[in-house]
């Protein structure tokens, strides 16, 4: 198992640190940093800065949103970035949400799975540097009766095939995954759960596609949220706003993944709970009532000793690259939190 560092969204006034973070983690052996967007800072941009302030360190995508972006673009930025890089970048996608693919880019939130499955069929040719050419229920290319013409990428990338990473929760998702990319960025994953939550449906999806039976060759890649200490309860209290923020608030009552995901771990009447009052504004009453289980679960909290145990647990249900997204507002606690994940994954023997 390797160690990856989530930088998360740019812009919230740290940015400054991020880069001190990403070096750090550079110099510390960390396979890969990740950054993401929403509808702030964009990913591409971040993951250029840090590539050339970066030695050896993989830069990825956590996520490229597939509303913002034509595949063909997509295809164009992760060339680039791989050139520039020296083949140092991971392509992550993800069809995000109904309210920002909606309410900020104007792409209707509709047929998620067959759009995510053309969209990679679009970047895998287009990065071939085969004339582009596409027939499907989202796409067409060249536009029929039209000027267009088959083109092609004039850009070389470095290697000839990009890591293609999914951002995947639900089942269906699961399995097309592990059917078409390289890789699965997975979130509140529990080691406890993961047979029946997630990893039986990506070699479902890999046997599918003649790769299986089993994940070898496919990087199963959960970002974990960790803070190190000796107070476990305390330490698990400071994820309570950020799970209660995707379980309870992150999508619409009919449509959220995390809260689906809750309850596919078993905690249905929970995850009820966290949703009706988060969505009623009371965004305390919903931290409250995250079961610590559920925290303890999905993050690595407590001294380095307790996060070297868990850390096992990962290795052994089958995570490959493990990133972590260290708590702390200073830059001195970030820091420590990166030596202390090192220091973790050497105590519990299954660094890769």
């Amino acid at each position: 198992m390797r160690l990856g560092i989530n930088l998360g969204y740019w812009g919230a006034g740290m940015d400054a640190d991020n880069l001190a973070v990403a070096k750090e983690a550079d110099r510390l052996g960390y396979s890969v940093c990740w950054a993401a967007e929403a509808y702030g800072s964009d990913a591409p941009t971040v993951l250029s800065w840090v590539a050339a302030q970066t030695e050896n360190i993989d830069v990825g995508s956590g996520i490229f949103q597939i509303p913002a972006r034509t595949p063909a673009m997509t295809a164009m930025t992760a060339a680039t970035l791989d050139s520039l890089s020296g083949g140092r970048f991971r392509l992550g996608l993800g069809v995000s949400g109904p309210q920002v693919s909606e309410g900020w880019y104007g792409v209707k939130f509709d047929k998620p799975l067959s759009r995510t499955r053309e969209y990679v069929e679009i970047i895998r040719k287009a990065m071939s540097r085969e004339r582009l050419s596409h027939e499907g229920q989202h796409w067409t290319l060249p536009l029929p009766d039209g000027p267009g013409k088959p083109i092609k990428l004039t850009v070389h990338p470095v290697r000839e095939e990009i890591p293609l990473y999914i951002a995947a929760i639900g089942p269906k998702n699961l399995e097309q995954t592990g059917e078409i990319a390289d890789g699965a960025l997975l979130i509140f994953f529990s080691p406890e759960h993961a047979e029946e939550t997630t990893l039986q449906h990506l070699r479902a999806g890999r046997e599918k596609a003649g790769k299986g039976p089993g994940l070898t060759g496919f990087d199963v890649c959960p970002t974990v949220p960790m803070a190190v200490g000796e107070d476990v309860p305390a330490l698990a209290d400071q994820f309570r706003p950020y799970t209660a923020l995707y379980v309870g608030g992150m999508g619409s009552r009919k449509q959220n993944f995390y809260n689906r995901l809750a309850q596919r771990m078993g905690y249905e009447k929970e995850a009820a709970e966290i949703q009706e009052k988060y969505l009623a504004g009371d965004k305390e009453g919903a931290a409250a009532a995250v079961p610590h289980a559920l925290i303890d679960s999905t993050t690595l909290v407590g001294p380095v000793e307790r996060i070297a145990e868990r850390m096992r647990g990962y290795a052994e249900a089958g995570v490959t690259t493990l990133s972590l997204a260290p708590a702390g507002f200073t830059l001195d606690e970030r820091i420590s939190g990166l030596r202390a994940g090192v220091e973790a994954l050497e105590r519990a023997g299954v660094a890769s």
